[in-house]
Parts: structure tokens; C-alpha cells; sequence
């Protein structure tokens, strides 16, 4: 018999006829237990593995202040001293990590260290929140937004404080060096303060407020979660896999928590305590002052009263406080090119293919609304929904593809909609629509032109009265805000320069665009939809004739290309083949 021409039985396939030979001699009795087979650790991947969570965990931040608070500006109106404490705490914070980074040896000399956690107190609507995330944005560190109302203490019904420092590291894609540099915000922290002489559920509370202590200061976490068969489960595969246990803490010293809540009540805390001091004849405090200029004046005690332990507002050592929006403030918001609320709202028709453009007069009635409803921004999501709900039902069954919200829109929906849809009302609309266009055309011009030199430096490029005016193009063709509109411009400046790259590469030739030729040939892209690269194509069929030409006859080899010699370029070569046009000398910067 020739057993080398047999196939060799699979383990697995070997394993179960044993198997099954054992249970009908044995029964039950004997069964058989698979060993476990640990893979060989790989050391040299091991390596490039850690040294690429080393290197993700450098932060790389070079921010100060003032350019966090110009960022801040574009986006939310108001809240001057507010942008101000954030940003600067927060890029204090970041700077001193990437020092540490660079500089163990001189923060080990130090006995400990403070954290600047952060306190925001303000109304609802003034935009805490949306800052936060603008800034998380903005500096690219793992973020992680949390509800206090949503945390307990542990044993009680809820979630437990330190899944949010667990969610840090899932938003890092298991980077644990990473996710200790994070930033963790919790809302509505007023919700977690006990009422002083009850008992029961503010139990719950106060524990809440202990169980973040240690991870407000510095602790360390499991990253699996206690008695979680899951946790337990993924735990044993994953040395089933590697041979090894990973790394199952993560240390808190770095990561910075803010809170924010609305803290309502704690004025009239504040108020008392004012008014029982007594200054010279005796302070006191007007009953007509508003509540932003009150809780400027809290203290430490005033929130122990308000229901908090006095260890946990010991470590939030920076307070800040966000200001009352008016009626004012409210349409500025709409009014901003950056706004989420307008941008979003022109998304919504966009999905039907309609255009939406929204005249001034609709935008201050629509805030005139919003600050009845006395909800502070929130309003004005409720406010637009209200005001355009019926138009974002019925028009897209329409085949009108231009929408102009203007105020007689706002004020009578109805009879707007009859208007809309009339044919002999159609002319009307599109001339509104167009007048719109260019009111939003200049409004952008204007706030260009009023950050003028801020946007140059963020965005390294020269504004010239005609690049604000292909920004605006942009922006008024797209659905975008100001600064993806400047970086489009950019971009397409860039590719434009590449053209004299090109050129040169074809013909052997220097040709240099000056900035009105770039401009025009951005503005036909803009608002023609020109390509870019048949204009590299038009130009070197227009010129590499006439300036070899040229070249034979005067020597020069490098030539300055304005819109005029694209728009004329027999008119340009002819001057320069008589000596007509004189090019003057010049240093070479062209950059935007």
C-alpha cells in the first residue's frame, strides 16, 4: 500500500475523528481540550508599531492666544473675554505638554503640577459648546463631549464618569499616547450640583462630583471596563492573537477638562452675598442688573452654595463667563458668513437642487423672532426652520431652481408661495434673486476688506481688490464659508502658477503671470468654469511661437504675461518684435 499519494488529514479534521472515536467508547467522560497556540512575537513589528504611537503622540502645536482668539472671531460673535480666558488657557495648556515633550528633564524638577481645568458659566444659546468644538477643531487633539445629567455614581444607575476618558482613546483609534493629551468637556455640570438639606437622589450627585476628582487632577484608568464580559472577551482574543496583554491604563495628568452649564440660581447666590456686605455706608446691588454682570462677581463660596463640594471646584481654578445675547448679537450671527444655522438651511434646499440666497431684512426679522423665544441661538434654529418649513416642502415638487428669502417671505409664507409659483410673477423673482446675489457679494467684500490683513497671514495669500472680489464669486457660487472659499482661490492660484512651470518645461522659456493675468484666469474658472488646463494649453499655443521669435531677435528669454497680452497675444508679441513694449526689471516674487 502507497501511503506517500494519501492526502495528509487536517488537525482540525484529525481532532474530530478522535473526537468522535471517544464518545462512542467513552461517553462524555473524555473529551479533548485544544491547547492554546501563542503566535511568535514579532519583535521588529513590535518596534515600528511603538515607534509610530510615539510619534502620533507628539502634539504638534504652535498656536498662541491671540491667533486662537482671531480664529474664535470668524465664527461666534461676541464673548470677547470669553475667547480671550479659553484660548488662552487652553494654548498655555498645550505649549507647556509639547515643552514637556522636548524638555523632560526640566519639568521633573517640579513637585507637581496644577491643571487649568475650566468652569464656563453663561444662559443657554450663547454659544459654550459650539466653541468648545471649534477649538477641539481647530487644534486637533482627541475630543470627547459628555452630559453630566447622563453620569452617576458608581453603583448607581448610569453611566460611570471614567467611560469618557475610555471614549478619548476610541476617538484616537486606540492611540492611549494620543488620547492623554485630549480634551474632555462635560455640559450641563450645574445639573450635578446637590441641594443643600435633601437627600436621596442628590446622594447620586454628590458622588458624581467625587467620582471626577481623582480624573480631574491625575489617575489612572482601565480602559476595560469592570465585570464587562465584552471587555473580558475582546481582553482574551487579543492575547489569543498577540501572546501579550496590552497596556490597560490610561493617565489622566495631561488630559483638560472644561464644563460649562447654565448655572441658573446662582445669581440670586451671588446677589445675597453682595448685598450683605457692607462697604463704607453699605454696598449695595441694583435689582435691575443683569445676570452676565452678577456672575461676574462669583466666588468659590457662592458655588459651594449653589451645591457643589469644595474639592471639586478646587480643581477648576479658571472661571469664565459668557455674556447675554441680544436681539443685536443674534442677527450678527445670521449675518456671519461662517454661520452653520444659514449654511445648513441652504444644504436642506441644495439636496432638491434649489438655490438659496437670503436678503438682510429676512435675516433681522428671523433674529427679531428668535429673541422672543428667549433661548439665546437655539432660537434661530427654530426661528428659520419655521420660517422656510413650508417652502422646503412644497418647491421641491416645483421646477423653481432659485429661491430669494427676502422679508415679504418671512412675514407671509402663503402668499409668497402663490407669488413663487405664478409665472407672470417669475421675472420679479429672479430680479430679487440677483439683488440678493449682490448684496451677499459686497457684505462678503466688506468683511474681507475689515479682515484684510488677518486673513493674508492665515491664509498666505495678497488680497487684492480683485482677489476679494473672485472670493466672494466663490463664496456666492458655493456653499461654503469664508475661510474654504479663501483656501479654493488659493489653490487655484497655486495651479495657475504652475502653468509658468509648464511653459518653461515645453519651450525652455521663462514666462512669469502677472497677478491681474492670474486673477483673470481664477475669475474665468469661478464664474465660467473654465479649466485650468486648457488655459495652460491655450497659452502655450499663443505664445511659444511669437517668444522663440522674439527670443531669436532680442536675446530675452523671460517675459511678463498680463491679462491684456492673454487677451491680445498677436497685440503683445507684435510690441515687443518693435521694441514697443518696455519690460521692466523686477525681483522675481511673485507669491500670493
Amino acid at each position: 500500500m502507497n501511503t506517500m499519494n494519501e492526502k495528509i488529514p487536517d488537525p482540525k479534521e484529525l481532532e474530530k475523528e478522535i473526537g468522535e472515536f471517544l464518545t462512542k467508547k467513552f461517553g462524555d467522560n473524555v473529551k479533548i481540550v485544544s491547547p492554546i497556540v501563542l503566535p511568535q512575537k514579532d519583535t521588529a513589528g513590535d518596534k515600528e508599531k511603538e515607534e509610530t504611537q510615539q510619534k502620533k503622540a507628539i502634539i504638534q502645536f504652535d498656536m498662541v492666544p491671540e491667533a486662537l482668539v482671531s480664529y474664535l472671531d470668524q465664527y461666534i460673535v461676541k464673548q470677547a473675554k470669553a475667547k480671550a480666558i479659553l484660548a488662552t488657557k487652553i494654548c498655555t495648556h498645550f505649549n507647556r505638554i509639547k515643552r514637556y515633550q522636548t524638555n523632560p528633564d526640566e519639568f521633573n524638577e517640579l513637585v507637581g503640577s496644577i491643571k487649568n481645568n475650566v468652569l464656563m458659566m453663561g444662559p443657554t444659546g450663547v454659544g459654550k459648546t459650539y466653541m468648545i468644538r471649534l477649538i477641539a477643531k481647530k487644534i486637533g487633539v482627541p475630543f470627547v463631549k459628555g452630559d453630566a445629567t447622563k453620569f452617576s455614581e458608581t453603583g448607581y444607575v448610569g453611566g460611570d464618569v471614567e467611560d469618557l476618558i475610555r471614549e478619548l482613546v476610541r476617538e484616537s483609534d486606540g492611540n492611549i499616547e494620543l488620547a492623554q493629551y485630549g480634551i474632555i468637556y462635560i455640559d450641563e455640570i450645574d445639573k450635578i450640583a446637590s441641594t443643600p438639606n435633601l437627600y436621596g437622589a442628590d446622594v447620586s450627585r454628590t458622588g458624581v462630583q467625587r467620582g471626577l476628582l481623582k480624573p480631574m487632577e491625575e489617575t489612572d484608568v482601565e480602559l476595560k471596563v469592570p465585570h464587562d464580559p465584552i471587555s473580558m472577551m475582546q481582553e482574551i482574543e487579543r492575547f489569543r492573537k498577540s501572546g501579550e496583554r496590552d497596556r490597560s491604563t490610561i493617565n489622566t495628568k495631561n488630559i483638560l477638562f472644561i464644563m460649562s452649564g447654565a448655572f441658573t440660581g446662582l445669581d440670586r447666590i451671588i446677589k445675597k452675598r453682595l448685598i450683605n456686605q457692607t462697604i463704607g455706608f453699605g454696598a449695595r446691588i441694583s435689582d435691575q442688573k443683569k445676570q452676565f454682570q452678577i456672575l461676574k462677581n462669583v466666588k468659590s463660596e457662592d458655588l459651594i452654595a449653589f451645591g457643589f463640594e469644595s474639592e471639586f471646584i478646587g480643581r477648576l481654578p479658571v472661571k469664565s463667563i459668557f455674556e447675554e445675547l441680544t436681539e443685536e448679537d443674534l442677527y450678527q450671527i445670521l449675518k456671519n458668513h461662517n454661520n452653520p444655522i444659514v449654511l445648513g438651511k441652504k444644504l436642506d434646499f441644495a439636496a432638491y437642487g434649489i438655490e438659496v440666497k437670503f436678503e438682510d431684512k429676512a435675516l433681522r426679522k428671523m433674529a427679531e423672532q428668535a429673541f422672543e423665544e428667549n433661548t439665546g441661538a437655539r432660537g434661530l434654529v427654530s426661528s428659520i426652520e419655521q420660517a422656510l418649513l413650508l417652502f422646503e416642502n412644497k418647491l421641491p415638487s416645483t421646477d423653481l431652481e432659485k429661491f430669494p428669502v427676502t422679508l415679504s417671505v418671512i412675514e407671509d409664507q402663503k402668499e409668497a408661495l402663490e407669488s413663487l409659483l405664478n409665472p407672470a410673477k417669475k421675472a420679479y423673482w429672479q430680479d430679487e434673486f440677483e439683488r440678493i446675489v449682490i448684496e451677499e457679494k459686497e457684505s462678503v467684500g466688506a468683511y474681507i476688506t475689515a479682515n484684510r490683513e488677518t486673513l493674508e497671514k492665515k491664509y498666505k495669500q495678497t488680497l487684492s481688490p480683485q482677489r476679494m472680489g473672485i472670493v466672494a464669486d466663490y463664496y456666492s457660487r458655493h456653499i461654503t464659508d469664508i475661510g474654504n472659499a479663501l483656501q479654493r482661490v488659493k489653490k487655484y492660484y497655486d495651479l495657475t502658477k504652475q502653468i509658468e512651470l509648464s511653459f518653461y518645461n515645453r519651450q525652455d522659456i521663462n514666462i512669469v503671470l502677472e497677478d491681474d493675468a492670474i486673477d483673470y484666469i481664477i475669475g474665468q474658472v469661478v464664474n465660467k468654469g473654465a479649466d485650468l488646463d486648457q488655459f495652460s494649453k491655450q497659452i502655450s499655443r499663443d505664445f511659444e511661437h511669437g517668444l522663440k521669435l522674439v527670443q531669436e531677435k532680442t536675446g530675452r528669454t523671460r517675459y511678463f504675461i498680463t491679462k491684456e497680452a492673454i487677451l491680445s497675444p498677436e497685440v503683445y508679441i507684435g510690441n515687443l518684435l518693435k521694441d514697443k513694449l518696455t519690460v521692466p526689471t523686477r525681483d522675481n516674487s511673485d507669491d500670493l
